[in-house]
């Protein structure tokens, strides 16, 4: 029997029902439609393991999904105050999926059923992610493509595809803008926050031109490129774009001279200092940004006793190289990638004419690369969290919030697994060739490919519920490869039906632009008279409506 549950606007209520050792939850369904505020009756509880075999369980879902769609009718036709993007490195649909199946089972669900934040979103399409010469890309030209606007090679950023990998006298005269630049010179605060190294191919597309993705300092650049004039990465970020607002992520090392000892691993070689030049990165930051408000962080200590209000530059840079796995993360130390976004937003905001952030769940691609699929699952999963609190902290009134990939992998998951089972388990039957268990989880190719006794290795013998279980692939690559299939683009906020239907990846930041009246893309943004056609937002309306969302 069903029970209705009747709460008012101002609670937010959450049951799980426990039966014979079964999880059993009830469905939230919530229908914001202009009668919310005015219904006692907001949030419907249904016992699922009865409700689900019912055609009016369904059949009322999608009814108040499609009233829901309904008032999408009324487009938001605001200009775009704010801007974020945040980039699931290595984020293809399957592993959207299987992200949302693990949010919904660490609450102790089914999993299928869940909604991960970025579900939310009202407008979803497809972006091509392929790169002018590949046609599975890499991270830096899709970095330059949804960032700078324009397709470029693969292992290239913030040039287009008239530039070489790595030959150094390609560059000049190939350049391309990003729209962090963009926001920059509009007078947006900008910032950058991301769990990889800050000049790594996502992040450094927003302020490098570099025909070489792995010139992270000059340590890693050859001879004659350095002969030839070409700047590594790390040093660009400091002097291609001056006074980037907040910048976050790991790379300490290579902002340091060769061989200094790191802050946090003294002594531990691989983590000293990289730079030939001799140039304390950090240090010419500290002194540039000595008397506006700047302040440099290396811990999640230091970020948290920060005050915002105070805070007008952020440097951080938590780690020598990448940021640890969010399974591993010493939550003493290091900060999550929510925590970032959280100040980094604090921050930004204060700018009355808006600003514009990059937020890069970058090691979701790593996991992937590995084989790891739990780690890169709950690297998704944290960066959903991240989404969600970009979204408690901004309106969908005058920000424009789009989250997206740069590519996919060769993961996915499949075994016809029964509801509700674990995502890193075992497919409900043997293999009927080889007589033998398999995970759902499985990869095309990649580091999990192990023979035993001149067969598949028996998966039921080992831990397959690890953090770090290479799941079983199918072609053996001691790094397991991108997938070239289209990528989900999820938007919301001002003008967000601009992204609809299968779009070439580029066009992501034209579209960002044109919200925002940045760029290129300015003129329909003013009448004869000077005068803006697009609407402003009244502050106070957003903030009820916001309020309104929230509930929601």
């Amino acid at each position: 029997m069903s029970r209705l549950v009747k709460v008012d606007s101002q609670n937010i209520v959450s049951v799980i029902l426990k039966k014979k050792n079964i999880f059993f939850w009830s469905y939230i369904i919530v229908f914001c439609g202009p009668q919310f505020l005015h219904s006692p009756t907001s949030v419907v509880f249904f016992p699922l393991a009865e409700q689900e075999k019912e055609p009016k369980f369904w059949n009322t879902w999608a009814q108040r999904t499609l009233k829901n769609a309904l008032t999408l009718e009324t487009l938001n036709r605001n200009t775009a105050k704010n801007l974020i993007l945040f980039l699931g490195d290595g984020m293809g649909v399957p592993t959207v999926t299987a992200a949302r199946i693990l949010k919904g089972q660490l609450n102790g669900q089914s999993g299928e059923e869940t909604q991960l934040e970025m579900d939310k979103f009202p407008f979803v399409s497809l972006a091509k992610t392929y790169n002018t010469n590949a046609q599975v890309p890499d991270s830096a030209g899709t970095a330059t493509a949804y960032l700078c606007g324009v397709k470029a090679n693969e292992g290239t950023v913030g040039v287009s595809a008239a530039a070489v990998r790595s030959q150094c006298n390609t560059t000049e005269g190939n350049e391309v803008t990003s729209i962090l630049k963009w926001a920059k010179e509009a007078g947006k605060s900008v910032g950058i926050v991301t769990t990889t190294r800050v000049n790594h191919a996502t992040p450094s597309a927003s302020y490098a031109h570099s025909v070489d993705r792995d010139w992270y300092s000059d340590n890693e650049m050859p001879a004659d490129a350095l002969k030839d004039g070409c700047k590594d990465i790390a040093r660009q970020l400091f002097e291609n774009i001056p006074n980037i607002d907040v910048v976050m992520g790991g790379g300490r090392k290579y902002m340091f001279p060769k061989n200094t000892s790191d802050v946090e691993y003294p002594g531990v070689a691989k983590h000293s200092g990289t730079r030939k030049d001799g140039r304390n990165l950090v240090q010419e930051w500290i002194d540039k940004m000595r008397n506006k408000r700047g302040h440099y962080v290396w811990n999640k200590k230091q970020l948290l006793s920060l005050n915002p209000t105070s805070v007008d530059y952020l440097l951080g840079l938590f780690e020598p190289a990448d940021l640890p796995y969010n399974l591993e993360r010493n939550t003493e130390t290091d900060p999550s990638l929510t925590e970032m976004v959280e100040v980094a937003i604090k921050i930004l905001r204060k700018n009355p004419k808006g600003f514009y952030l990059l937020v890069e769940g970058g090691r979701i691609d790593h996991g992937h690369h590995e084989g790891k699929a739990k780690q890169a699952l709950h690297e998704t999963v944290e960066m959903d969290r991240a989404i969600g609190q970009a979204s408690l902290m901004t309106s969908i009134h005058d920000t424009m919030t789009i989250v997206t990939a740069d590519h996919s992998h060769v993961f996915n998951f499949g075994g016809y697994t029964v509801r509700g089972n674990t995502i890193f388990g075992l497919a409900p039957m043997m293999s009927d060739v080889d007589q033998k268990p398999f995970t759902s989880i499985i990869y095309g190719n990649g580091p999990g490919y192990k023979l035993v006794n001149g067969g598949r290795e028996n998966v039921s013998t080992v831990d397959y519920q690890d953090s770090n279980y290479q799941a079983q692939a199918a072609v053996p690559l001691s790094m397991e490869t991108h997938g070239g299939e289209d990528v989900a683009v999820f938007a919301k906020g001002p003008l967000a039906h601009l992204l609809h239907g299968v779009h070439e990846q580029n066009y992501i930041p034209h579209v960002m632009a044109y919200a925002a009246c940045i760029g290129q893309n300015r003129e329909h943004c003013f009448t004869s008279s000077g005068s803006a056609v697009l609407r402003p937002v009244l502050s106070s309306m957003a903030t009820l409506l916001t309020v309104t969302r929230i509930l929601c």
